[in-house]
C-alpha cells in the first residue's frame, strides 16, 4: 500500500471531507486510508458526485410512466418516441468552472453533457442551455457573457450538434455566482441502448479517448464548495476541452455501438477515472482491477492520486469481453484514437488500483458509489418569508394609457425580455438539417427519424421560486409544458438542473425540498416524469446564496414536425388570448422593476387549466388552425404582444382591444395557463369551439397588420422604437459589440 503521504483528519478535511466522513472511511476499511484512497473518498463523497444532501428529497420525484425507458441514475434519461426510436437527454451544471474561466468552463460543460448522451448509444441532435448572470451593469457581466457564449458556440459548433434553444436571465443574486446549465438531446434505436455497468468478471476494462493530464484535478470537489472573493485561485481545477477530439470520439463510439462488443460504457466526467470505475462496478455489484501504468498520459510523472482524480476531457471507459478487445481497438485506431486495456472486471466487489507494481488503493465499490452518506439536513422557512409574500396594492402604480405605453417600451428593452439574437446567432442551429424551428421562440422543433416532431425547451422563473419554492417549481414545469405545446407537442418528460445555495443553510434546504415537491406535483399532473438531472449546491459567494433556480429541460412529442412560430407572419389574422387571469404580480418583471426586488404572491399552479390549454394548442396546431402561438410568461400579455409583433424577421403590427381591467393588471400580470395565438379567419370558429370544449376561455382581441401596435386606450406604439427596444436592449444593456454575432 502507498505510505509516502501522511493521511489524517486534517488532510481529509482539506480535501473536502468532514471529520465524521473521515471516520466512516476508516471504519469501512478498518484501517487508515492511503493518500490515493482518501482522494478517492473525497471525490466520490463530495456533494457534486454523491448527492448526499439531496438524495433524501430526490426520491419524491415523479419518475415513472409508460414512456420511460430509463429513469434517473444512469448517464442520461431515456423515453420512448415510438417506432423503435428512443430520446436520450440530460441537463448538467458547470457553474463554478464557468465563473472562474468562462470559455473553458462553458465549453467543457457542453462536452461533458454530450458524452453523457452518446455514451448511451445515442447520436446527439440538439443542444440547449440555461444561463444566469448578474446585473448587466456589474463589472464582470459583459466578459462572463462573452466568454460563456463563445465557449458554448466553440464546442457545440465544432461537434456538429445544433444549439437550438435555451434561456438567458439576469439578476443581482448571480453577481458572484453565475449559472451555466447545458442540456443535450440525442436519439437511439430502442434496441441499441448502452448502460454504465462493469458486468462479467474476466471482462476487460478499456480506456479510450484523450490522454490524461493534470487539468481539472479537484474539479468536482471545487464544485461542491462555496465561493469566496479568491475564486481565481481555483483556475487550475477547470478542465480544458478539445471539441475536434470529441467529434472523433463520438463517431468512433457510434461505430462501436453497431457491434455487440460493449458490455458497459461510461464517460469519465466529474472525478474522472475514479467515478467511472467505481460507478460501473457499483451498479453491477462487481469489482475492477486497474493498472495505472497503462493509462495514456500527456504529462510525465503523474501520481496515482493525480491519475485517479484528473478530469481531463474527452475520455471514456468501456467493458468488453477479452476476445473482442482487438476488434474494439481496431475501431478506435481507425479514428486515430487511443484505446488501451487497463484492467479487468473482478468478482470481489473491490476496486483495486495499481501503479508500478504497488497497490495504491483497494476499496469496496458499493460503499463509495451506491452507499455514500445521506444527510437529512435541517429545513426552515426563511425568516422574512411572510414579508416576501406581502405586496400591498399601493406598492404598484396605477397606470394611464401614456404611462402604460412607456412601460411597454421600457420592459421590451429589459435584457430579461429583449431578443437574445446576439447569443444564438453565434450558435449553429441548422447543422444536420433536422431543425425545423430554431432558437428565438418558445420551443425548438426537431425532426425525428420516425417522422415525428420533437419539441425541446429550458425554463425557470427564479423569482417565483424565491417567493414560493413549491409554486415556483411547479410553474417552471408548467411554463416548459406551455412552450412545447406552443410548437405543437405534448409534454413527454423532463430533466432538471437544481441550482441552489449552501445546503448547510436550513432555508436553502427548505427551498430545495419545497421545489422538489412542486416539480413532482406538476410532472404528475402533466404526465411528464423526471428521467434525469443534476443538483448543484453551494452556489454561494461570501455567504450570499443565489435565488433557487431549478432549471427544467423538457422534451415534447408531436405527430409531425410542425413549424408554427411565436411571431405574427401575415396581415389579417385574428388574435386570441387563450386562458384567464390578470392578477399575479408577485415576481413579475413589472413588479420587480417598480419595487426593486421580487415581492408578493407568484402565480398559482392550476393543473387543470394548464392541461386544458395544452390540449387546445396541440389539437389546433395539428389541425393546421393556428398560424402562430406564444405562451405568456415574463412581462405578461404586453411582452407577448411585443414578441409577436417584432420577434420575427419582418415586424408586423396589430390592432388590439384589451379585456376589461386595470391597464397594469391586464398588460403586465404574469398568471399561468395563458397563450397568445394568431388564427386565419376561416379557423376562428374551430378554435373557439375547441377552447370551449376544453374549458379554456378564448378572447378574440383584434387582428394583425399595419406598422404600429395599436392597443385601445393607449397611444399607438410605432414599430420602429419597439424594434429598437426589443432587438437592441440586450446588446445595449451589456455594452456588447452588435457585430460580434454576425
Amino acid at each position: 500500500m502507498e505510505t509516502e503521504s501522511i493521511v489524517d483528519e486534517e488532510l481529509a478535511i482539506r480535501l473536502g471531507l468532514t471529520a465524521s466522513e473521515y471516520e466512516e472511511a476508516c471504519r469501512i476499511l478498518d484501517r487508515t486510508p492511503t493518500f490515493t484512497e482518501i482522494g478517492i473518498f473525497s471525490a466520490m463523497w463530495n456533494e457534486h458526485c454523491s448527492y448526499k444532501s439531496s438524495k433524501f428529497h430526490l426520491r419524491r420525484f415523479h419518475t415513472e410512466g409508460d414512456q420511460v425507458i430509463c429513469g434517473p441514475g444512469e448517464n442520461a434519461g431515456i423515453v420512448d418516441a415510438g417506432d423503435g426510436v428512443a430520446i436520450v437527454f440530460k441537463m448538467e451544471s458547470h457553474n463554478h468552472p464557468s465563473f472562474i474561466e468562462p470559455y473553458q468552463g462553458a465549453a467543457t460543460g457542453v462536452g461533458g453533457i454530450l458524452r453523457d448522451v452518446f455514451t448511451m448509444g445515442a447520436r446527439p441532435i440538439a443542444n440547449l442551455n440555461a444561463l444566469r448572470f448578474g446585473q448587466p451593469e456589474h463589472p464582470k457581466s459583459k466578459s462572463l457573457v462573452e466568454g460563456v457564449v463563445a465557449g458554448i458556440a466553440g464546442y457545440g459548433n465544432c461537434m456538429g450538434v445544433p444549439t437550438v434553444g435555451g434561456e438567458v436571465g439576469f439578476d443581482a443574486c448571480y453577481n458572484g455566482n453565475i449559472l451555466v446549465n447545458a442540456m443535450t438531446v440525442g436519439v437511439a434505436p430502442t434496441d441499441k441502448i448502452f448502460y454504465g455497468t462493469a458486468s462479467g468478471p474476466g471482462n476487460r476494462v478499456l480506456y479510450f479517448g484523450a490522454r490524461t493530464g493534470r487539468d481539472g484535478i479537484g474539479g468536482a470537489t471545487m464544485a461542491s464548495g462555496a465561493f469566496d472573493s479568491e475564486v481565481e485561485a481555483d483556475r487550475p481545477t477547470v478542465q480544458v476541452g478539445d471539441p475536434f477530439y470529441e467529434k472523433l470520439l463520438l463517431e468512433a463510439c457510434l461505430e462501436l455501438f453497431q457491434t455487440d462488443a460493449v458490455v458497459g460504457i461510461q464517460d469519465m466526467g466529474a472525478a474522472g477515472l475514479t467515478s467511472s470505475s467505481f460507478e460501473m462496478a457499483g451498479r453491477a455489484g462487481t469489482g475492477v482491477d486497474i493498472d495505472l501504468d497503462r493509462v495514456p498520459t500527456r504529462e510525465p510523472g503523474m501520481t496515482a492520486f493525480e491519475l485517479m482524480l484528473s478530469e481531463s476531457q474527452e475520455r471514456m471507459l468501456a467493458v468488453v469481453p477479452p476476445e473482442r478487445v482487438a476488434e474494439v481497438q481496431a475501431i478506435f485506431e481507425k479514428w486515430d484514437l487511443e484505446c488501451v486495456d487497463i484492467g479487468r472486471v473482478t468478482a470481489d466487489g473491490m476496486v483495486t488500483i495499481r501503479k508500478e507494481g504497488v497497490v495504491k488503493a483497494c476499496l469496496p465499490a458499493g460503499p463509495l458509489s451506491e452507499a455514500s452518506p445521506v444527510y437529512q439536513r435541517p429545513l426552515a422557512e426563511p425568516a422574512d418569508w411572510a414579508e416576501r409574500l406581502h405586496l400591498a396594492e399601493s406598492d404598484l402604480p396605477s397606470l394611464d394609457g401614456v404611462a402604460a405605453r412607456e412601460w411597454i417600451l421600457r420592459l421590451a428593452a429589459d435584457p430579461n425580455v429583449a431578443s437574445k439574437r446576439w447569443v444564438y446567432q453565434q450558435y449553429d442551429h441548422h447543422v444536420r438539417l433536422g431543425t425545423v424551428t430554431g432558437p428565438g421562440g418558445d420551443g425548438a422543433m426537431i425532426r425525428l427519424p420516425n417522422g415525428k416532431g420533437m419539441a425541446v425547451t429550458a425554463d425557470c422563473n427564479p423569482s417565483f421560486v424565491y417567493l414560493h419554492p413549491r409554486v415556483g417549481g411547479a410553474m417552471a414545469v408548467a411554463e416548459a409544458a406551455r412552450n412545447v405545446a406552443c410548437v405543437g407537442a405534448r409534454p413527454l418528460a423532463i430533466t432538471d438542473c437544481m441550482n441552489f445555495g449552501n445546503p448547510e443553510h436550513p432555508e436553502v434546504m427548505w427551498q430545495f425540498s419545497e421545489s422538489v415537491d412542486g416539480i413532482s406535483e406538476a410532472t404528475r399532473a402533466l404526465n411528464c416524469p423526471v428521467v434525469s438531472g443534476n443538483v448543484s449546491f453551494y452556489n454561494t459567494t461570501d455567504g450570499r446564496n443565489i435565488h433557487p433556480t431549478p432549471s427544467v429541460g423538457m422534451v415534447g412529442l408531436a405527430s409531425a414536425p410542425h413549424s408554427v412560430k411565436g411571431y405574427f407572419q401575415e396581415e389579417g389574422l385574428q388574435i386570441a388570448l387563450l386562458g384567464d387571469g390578470f392578477s399575479a404580480f408577485g415576481g413579475s418583471l413589472f413588479q420587480k422593476q417598480v419595487v426593486g426586488a421580487p415581492k408578493g404572491q407568484p402565480p398559482t399552479f392550476d393543473a387543470t387549466a394548464e392541461a386544458a390549454l395544452i390540449e387546445v394548442l396541440v389539437q389546433s396546431i395539428e389541425a393546421g388552425e393556428i398560424a402562430s402561438a406564444h405562451d405568456l410568461s415574463v412581462g405578461g400579455l404586453a411582452m407577448g404582444l411585443v414578441r409577436a409583433c417584432v420577434g420575427g424577421p419582418v415586424p408586423l403590427g396589430a390592432n388590439i382591444v384589451l379585456p376589461e381591467g386595470a391597464l397594469e393588471s391586464v398588460l403586465f400580470a404574469e398568471d399561468g395557463a395563458r397563450a397568445l395565438v394568431a388564427v386565419a379567419a376561416e379557423h376562428v370558429e374551430a378554435v373557439t369551439h375547441r377552447a370551449k370544449a376544453e374549458g379554456v376561455l378564448c378572447r378574440w382581441l383584434g387582428q394583425t397588420g399595419g406598422d404600429t401596435l395599436e392597443v385601445a386606450g393607449l397611444p399607438a406604439v410605432a414599430l420602429e422604437p419597439l424594434v429598437k427596444a426589443y432587438r437592441g436592449g440586450f446588446v445595449e444593456a451589456l455594452g456588447l459589440d452588435d457585430g460580434a454575432a454576425n
